[in-house]
């Protein structure tokens, strides 16, 4: 299956010599040779991130000769970022990111044209964004923007080349409406907010997304070639712990809301509200609402004037032994609930995990058990490291 590449004709393409030695290694590939490479340049791909998947995609996109790729992100590189991001080094963080991608992208290749949107993509911008690109790549970690690309792409015809990543797993597939299923027909609905954790939340294995990523980036190149079979229709899962890729057959669905024969969503919705969770990343501090946090700085500031606090972490042992809060007792959240009686609503208690996140669900079980004299610590035991206690390893 193949595309129609509405940017140039390719036949319109020609090669320089330099573009000539720079791709030879494909030109003596009968399966692409000099027509293919001509197709490559002149297709025009839209990658929706730079992270994680995003840099192994931006990378091995420009290497191939992708003529056109525009990459969008609003956010800046982060020393969190460098295990898996690796377009991205240490001398890029505290810069945008789509300029720290841009900037490597021409430096593996000075004959592509690379466009930036520093902008979140949104159902506001998403449309005029896509629409003059043939292919949309989904390098995103949310569930609202993997359902606004997936509209974005049946509303305008475009094929979605899919991926997602969390701990050792990860998944890939094309969704393309004209030829097989979306991704609303695998996932009519979004699952229950905060059931599945984020990366940030859950972590990743550092090289994982450039195992999905590379894949992403051949099924894009397969499908401007017009070689081989592709994901459509077919969703891989691979465990990086076992070493094994499964496929799982997917079907359209005859009552998808937005790519059967008589949609309901016609047009892009509020995402955010349908997934009820954020579509962008957000401060890294949780808070249990108005009146149940307790900020880093008034919390040493009643320990300091000697008043008891019962301290309660949240988090998991492993974590614990990265950074601690000295008297600190350890209840992990997946116990919590079962551990309950071993809380006495007398005392003063200030709850807290990594960002305040954990934290937050843990001080709701109380709450509705009846405790009242209780905090959750806003921004977690990493705020408390940046705002009172250095020494303390923010991760």
């Amino acid at each position: 299956m193949s595309i129609t590449l509405g940017r140039v004709s390719p036949e319109a393409m020609e090669l320089s010599h330099e573009e000539i030695r720079r791709y030879s290694r494909h030109l003596i590939m009968p399966e692409v040779g000099l027509a293919g490479q001509k197709k490559l340049k002149a297709a025009s791909v839209l990658l929706v991130g730079t992270g994680g998947l995003g840099s192994p995609l931006a990378m091995y996109l420009a290497a191939a000769g992708i003529g056109r790729i525009g990459v969008v992100d609003y956010d800046v590189v982060d020393h969190t970022n460098l295990h898996r991001q690796v377009i991205h080094g240490t001398a890029s963080v505290g810069t945008l990111k789509v300029e720290s991608a841009k900037a490597r992208m021409l430096d593996i290749n000075p004959d592509i044209e690379v466009v930036t949107y520093n902008e979140a993509f949104t159902s506001a911008n998403a449309m005029d964004i896509a629409r003059p690109y043939d292919i949309i790549i989904d390098g995103t970690d949310n569930f609202p923007t993997r359902y606004l690309v997936n509209d974005v792409c049946v509303l305008l015809g475009k094929p979605n080349v899919y991926g997602s990543i969390f701990r050792f797993e990860g998944q890939a597939s094309v969704f393309y409406a004209k030829e097989g299923p979306c991704y609303r027909c695998l996932f009519p609905e979004p699952p229950p907010p905060g059931l599945v954790p984020s990366c940030a939340e859950g972590g990743v294995l550092g090289i994982l997304p450039g195992t999905i990523g590379t894949i992403q980036a051949t099924e894009a190149i397969k499908l401007i070639l017009g070689l081989g079979n592709t994901l459509v229709g077919r969703l891989m899962l691979y465990d990086a712990l076992q070493m094994t890729f499964e496929e799982v057959k997917l079907r359209k669905n005859p009552k998808c809301l937005v790519c059967s024969e008589h949609p309901t969503v016609t047009e892009l919705i509020d995402y955010e509200a349908f997934c009820g969770v954020p579509g962008h990343d957000q401060p890294d501090e949780g808070s249990a609402g108005e009146g149940w946090d307790i900020t880093p700085r008034d919390l040493a500031a009643r320990m300091a004037q000697g008043n008891h606090v019962r301290l309660i972490d949240v988090r998991e042992p492993y974590e614990v032994e990265i950074s601690r809060l000295e008297n600190a007792e350890v209840f992990p959240l997946g116990e919590f609930a079962a551990r309950m009686n071993e809380f006495d609503s007398a005392d003063e208690m200030v709850l807290f995990c990594r960002t305040g996140m954990r934290s937050a669900k843990a001080l709701d079980l109380l709450r509705g058990a009846g405790f009242r004299k209780i905090k959750n610590l806003k921004g977690g035991i990493n705020a408390w490291a940046r705002e009172v206690d250095p020494e303390v390893p923010v991760y």
